[in-house]
């Protein structure tokens, strides 16, 4: 059962026990708050500086994405290139080109 599903179970459920919706709602909301905040918190992000944290937290990740990337395409190019050394020196022999070297 998803936490919505039991939430608004929850609500209907003490309304209809003579509950006000709309303190309950407020009541969920600095619920939800109250635990964004200990969250936050436990992670060190509940200072000034964690907005800019985050935002260097994003740009190292996205360094490493491009890092990544570029790696995997230097990867490719070498087996390519490896590849087609491979095919050329493989028609240089049946061609009989290698016996010019000798």
């Amino acid at each position: 059962m998803k936490r919505e599903d039991m939430l608004a179970r929850l609500m209907a459920q003490e309304t209809a026990q003579g509950g006000d919706v709309a303190t309950l709602r407020a009541i969920v909301e600095e619920a939800s708050e109250l635990g964004a905040a200990r969250m936050l918190a436990r992670m060190g992000l509940n200072d000034e500086s964690a907005p800019d944290d985050l935002s260097e937290l994003r740009e190292l990740l996205r360094a490493w994405r491009d890092a990544k990337q570029s790696a995997w395409r230097a990867v490719v190019d070498w087996a390519v290139r490896g590849i087609l050394a491979g095919v050329l020196i493989g028609i240089a022999m049946r061609s009989g080109a290698m016996d010019l070297l000798r």
